[in-house]
């Protein structure tokens, strides 16, 4: 029997409770790790205990001590809570500077030395860890930057985290990540949390959303980034929340379970992220400076019903994605989209330059709705594919007929210059789409085939490779530059926020190693500096070093082969 494999956030105790119950204590465990990995911390900082480096050669020259006040105090609020405590011990001056730094307290610091992480509810350690922080909140009698508890049993300590969150709001945090540990997960979550005004960023984890009549004086003035994760939420709580941030930007939402009801209206927002959630509707309603709307890895509602996705009025929006013509009822200006749809000025989305969609080749009804959910977008100049299977529905073989009957597709045809297809199995239906897209799109410059991972899949990277190879490239529609990579999935790596979110990345979806600050110098790159960032496949398709198989005028294409 193979071993179990080990929690790093689940205890023994409440594993064997939920094993007791006929639950997989795997999920939470899991669904933790997810949420760890999605609020940004501050620089040097980490959720968990820091690894401390032995100290280097030194000749004794007191040099930090030169340093104004202000540097200081931001060297300081960049040490892990116990060591920016130790500095007020060196001088007297070191002492003031402590005082009034703005300290960063992430409570898996407080740890004791030899401790294991997470600390189990039932271990002395778990309740030094509170004691900690409440030692930390009122030894410090200046501001806190950012506070990140992530490490209490919060069931068992509503008294300390009500005075916790009395002292934050009165010390003026700025960001706030407050996670329950996983199980019990119907923690009510305090009332005076919606009362801290100085928010900027709040992240909230595995917690019950309390009553709405304890919502009626919240107030975020200031919040411009909003996580809610794992939290059991009723109908209208998002909404009201978002009503109450005036300036709020940024919208991520992760793990809904009962089924995610979300009318956004808002002056503000420009990014909203919603993943491994069971979402019933994400209507967009009025949002004017809305950019970004990703889905990733929606879940059939318990009802089995498909998600209603319906946009309105969100005139700035230009990357959307992940659709899924399987999940996803799509609906435009109050016009559902189907199947044969005539498109219209009231059935497009003009704005969206980068569209994403999570398609099963396989099924004839997803497939079918392709064609329709390209029209609704014609100006998308970057189609991103993430290629996937669906066990409820019966998979067939969609040769290139299929894909002909349809009429040109304005995108398509005029618009797309790059797309990526990412978890490609070589199956005869991905072929054919390939075959069609190729044939058709007449402003196509580049494009990115990532492979499935063999392990997954029952073709190897070589017969991946040789099927791409043997499309009829003699009918395409005009040359561009096709790059073949591995994947080390299945289907990717899991959503971060932070990608999603960030402005200064103009298409989060691309695959890492290709995004757009690299391609331009990818493709400059010889094979030996290129080695340090891919391993170049040249066995695998007959390629060696920096030969690049270009094909003439009448072939219609050229090759750029590497695997990472």
């Amino acid at each position: 029997m193979a071993a179990q494999e080990p929690f790093s956030n689940v205890d023994p105790a409440t594993a064997a409770d939920m094993r007791r119950q006929g639950r997989d204590p795997h999920e939470p465990d899991r669904a933790m790790e997810q949420l760890l990995e999605q609020p940004p911390l501050p620089p040097g900082h980490h959720h968990r205990p820091p690894h401390r480096a032995p100290p280097g050669p030194s000749d004794g020259v007191d040099r930090i001590s030169a340093l104004p006040d202000a540097v200081l105090g931001e060297i300081v609020s960049r040490l892990p809570v116990k060591e920016a405590a130790r500095t007020a011990a060196l001088a007297r001056r070191w002492r003031g500077v402590w005082r009034a730094a703005p300290l960063v307290l992430v409570d898996a610091h407080l740890l004791p030395a030899g401790v294991a992480w997470p600390p189990t509810p039932a271990e002395a350690a778990a309740s030094r860890v509170t004691d900690n922080v409440s030692r930390v909140l009122a030894a410090h009698p200046g501001p806190f930057r950012a506070v990140h508890l992530t490490s209490c049993y919060m069931g068992a300590h509503q008294a300390q985290l009500e005075h916790w969150l009395r002292i934050l709001a009165a010390k003026g945090v700025g960001e706030l990540v407050l996670v329950n540990r996983p199980w019990p997960k119907d923690v009510p979550l305090h009332a005076k949390l919606f009362s801290i005004p100085n928010l900027t960023r709040l992240y909230i984890g595995f917690w019950k959303f309390p009553d709405s009549a304890a919502l009626r004086g919240a107030s975020f003035p200031h919040l411009r980034e909003l996580g809610i994760c794992y939290v059991e939420t009723g109908n209208g709580d998002i909404d009201s929340i978002v009503a109450r941030s005036p300036v709020l930007e940024t919208l991520n939402i992760q793990g809904d379970a009962k089924g995610l009801r979300v009318h956004l209206v808002s002056q503000s927002l420009r990014c909203v992220q919603i993943c491994i959630s069971m979402v019933e509707i994400i209507a967009v309603v009025n949002t004017p400076n809305l950019e970004r709307l990703i889905l990733f890895q929606s879940m059939k509602t318990a009802s089995g019903l498909c998600s209603r996705v319906k946009i309105g009025n969100a005139p700035k929006l230009t990357m959307f994605g992940y659709l899924e013509p399987g999940n996803h009822v799509l609906e435009i200006h109050n016009t559902v989209i189907m199947a044969g749809i005539a498109a219209s000025a009231t059935t497009m989305l003009t704005s969206v330059k980068v569209l994403s969609l999570y398609l099963c080749f396989g099924v004839r009804n997803d497939s079918n709705m392709v064609p329709d959910f390209l029209r609704c977008f014609p100006n998308v100049e970057t189609l991103h594919i993430l290629s996937g299977t669906r066990r409820d529905q019966p998979t067939g073989q969609l040769d290139l007929k299929f894909w002909e009957k349809f009429s040109p597709i304005v995108s398509v045809v005029f618009r797309i210059k790059t797309m990526t297809f990412r978890e490609f199995h070589g199956q005869q239906s991905e072929l054919a789409f390939l075959q069609f897209f190729f044939q058709s799109a007449w402003a196509l410059e580049h494009v990115v085939i990532v492979m499935a991972n063999p392990r997954y899949n029952s073709l190897s990277v070589q017969q991946m490779s040789s099927s791409l190879r043997n499309l009829d490239s003699e009918k395409w529609a005009r040359d561009f530059l096709m790059t073949m990579v591995g994947s080390n999935g299945p289907e990717g790596h899991l959503w971060t926020f932070q990608r999603g979110a960030d402005f200064s990345d103009d298409d989060p979806f691309a695959p890492a190693p290709l995004q757009h600050q690299d391609r331009t110098r990818l493709l400059e790159m010889g094979s030996q500096e290129l080695g340090r960032v891919v391993n170049v496949v040249a066995e695998i398709l007959n390629i060696r070093n920096r030969q690049v198989c270009k094909k003439n005028r009448s072939d219609d294409f050229s090759w750029f082969c590497s695997e990472f």
